[in-house]
């Protein structure tokens, strides 16, 4: 039987990590509380946007008729999510699923507010073992990812043209910064990125910092070191203009949409953006240091089941969390989120079958490495927090590179010591 006693206080400041992509409006409402098994099961998620009678709407509540119950469904955006939940966990009204943010999964997680799978008796079996470990922690996998999201990097096929390069070229450090050089000695812009000192820039930093082989335990590494050097680089050359230092995504895109830009590095959720523009683009995964493709951060969500007094309800929960986790449910929430890339090579498999043009994607999240892995859980915010401000001080010219990851170093061990 599950213990229904919290680990960890919740009275607590929270950090939640959240991507303004990913995250809708905010919307107020209550899910209130369970009713008896059998009857009314809740359900929380991030996606206010899909209001009641949306094919998102419908789909969650054909998966309750499945399970012979009626879901009420509340959707919030994604910090009021994580924050509400912390609160039900506090008063005993917890929902009975609740779609979360990755990287908020582990803070739940480590209040003891989650079920594990096993716990719970869902097979994870399927699911690519590099996106379930964004829910692990302390080695208790605690939901099932519904999809991911990912970065690469889009490049303007008629700048790479007129310039001489091949983007099949382009398969490490020194070959991309080959092409930027080729670029502006024809007269056009880099690459754009985004280098706002938020989880944002973070986010967007990772894949240079983990495609050098650095680890967020050591900020300071020579590897972390070299790939701050190649962004600052790229600065101070002109490869990339000072903006990227405000940019947060968004803008980092409008600028990339513009035609001026050779590349821009970003997400899944700007696919259709790209085909609409008037000159052709394509999409290619980050490059690593030497070769092969950068571990880009995942994002996107994960089905979870919080803890309940009466434990009978997990049936049916099992049930409704199964429905939403087929392979062609996963092809549906994909669709719907344009694009999800679904967890398992089935699912993947049968959304390349209908848009054979993601196959870049798939490929990009086989490789993603979600942020809180390594069993960094709830210290993976404090850390971030450091890693962008290092990012912000080199780009501006504060510190070296050097200089600003040492002090992050100091102050990230400063903020995680007795965690």
């Amino acid at each position: 039987m599950l213990s229904t006693t919290l680990r960890k206080p919740l009275a607590i400041a929270v950090t939640v990590v959240a991507l303004g992509a990913l995250a809708g409006c905010s919307s107020s409402g209550d899910a209130g509380s369970t009713d008896a098994a059998g009857g009314t099961y809740t359900w929380w998620d991030p996606y206010p946007q899909h209001e009641e009678g949306s094919d998102w709407a419908k789909r969650v509540q054909a998966c309750g008729t499945d399970a012979g119950v009626t879901i009420q469904r509340t959707a919030y955006d994604t910090t009021s999510l994580t924050n509400q939940a912390l609160l039900s966990a506090q008063e005993g009204t917890s929902p009975d699923v609740i779609l979360l943010d990755n990287p908020a999964v582990s803070t739940l997680a480590d209040t003891g507010m989650l079920t594990t799978t096993d716990e719970l008796g869902l097979d994870t079996s399927k699911v690519d073992a590099n996106l379930l470990a964004a829910g692990e922690l302390d080695s208790a996998d605690y939901g099932v990812p519904v999809g991911a999201n990912t970065l690469a990097l889009y490049y303007n096929a008629d700048i790479l043209t007129a310039a001489g390069v091949d983007p099949a070229s382009i398969t490490s450090w020194a070959s991309l910064t080959d092409a930027l050089s080729k670029v502006t000695a024809a007269g056009k812009k880099g690459i754009t990125f985004a280098g706002i000192n938020t989880e944002e820039g973070s986010f967007q930093f990772l894949p240079w910092f983990w495609g050098a082989g650095a680890d967020l335990t050591k900020l300071d590494s020579p590897e972390a070191v070299s790939a701050l050097t190649l962004w600052t680089d790229w600065v101070n050359k002109g490869y990339a203009p000072q903006s990227v230092i405000g940019n947060s995504q968004n803008t980092s895109w409008e600028e990339f949409l513009t035609g001026d830009f050779a590349f821009a590095e970003n997400g899944t959720w700007q696919v259709n953006s790209a085909a609409e523009q008037p000159f052709k683009t394509g999409v290619i995964e980050l490059p690593a240091v030497d070769s092969g493709i950068a571990p880009a951060p995942t994002g996107g969500e994960f089905i979870t089941a919080p803890v309940q007094k009466d434990t009978a309800r997990y049936e049916t929960t099992k049930k409704i969390v199964d429905c939403m986790t087929t392979p062609e449910g996963f092809v549906e929430t994909a669709n719907t989120f344009a694009y999800y890339i679904p967890p398992t090579t089935d699912g993947q498999d049968q959304l390349l079958e209908q848009h054979p043009e993601l196959d870049t994607w798939v490929s990009a999240v086989k490789a993603a490495k979600g942020r809180t892995s390594d069993n960094l859980g709830t210290n993976y915010p404090l850390i971030s927090e450091q890693l962008w401000t290092a990012v912000q001080s080199s780009l501006s010219g504060a510190s070296s590179p050097k200089d600003a990851l040492e002090a992050a170093q100091k102050a990230a061990a400063s903020a995680t010591e007795g965690k």
